[in-house]
């Protein structure tokens, strides 16, 4: 594996991020603030810009950015994501 795929690698199995948002959510489609992951500034960034590169992942993904603690995902501000439901087709 090479340095920038190790880089880039996932900190969290996919499955487990959404299981994360929905126990913050409860629902999908719900926005959730990023803040609410529990990681730190960085990690938050890496992980989501790291799914949000993914077309197959990130077409489930709906970042928004209004109040609360931004975070540069993929080169955009965002403060909270909301995921689809069918993002369960994939995992």
């Amino acid at each position: 594996m090479s340095v920038e795929t190790t880089r880039r690698a996932p900190l969290m199995p996919l499955r487990q991020l959404v299981d994360r948002y929905l126990v913050l959510a409860a629902t999908f489609n719900t926005p959730v603030a990023l803040s609410s992951f529990g990681l730190a500034t960085p990690e938050t960034e890496s992980l989501f810009s790291s799914y949000n590169e993914d077309y197959h992942i990130s077409r489930f993904f709906q970042f928004s950015n209004s109040a609360g603690t931004s975070y540069n995902i993929d080169n955009e501000p965002a403060t909270h994501i909301a995921i689809a439901a069918e993002i369960s087709s994939i995992l």
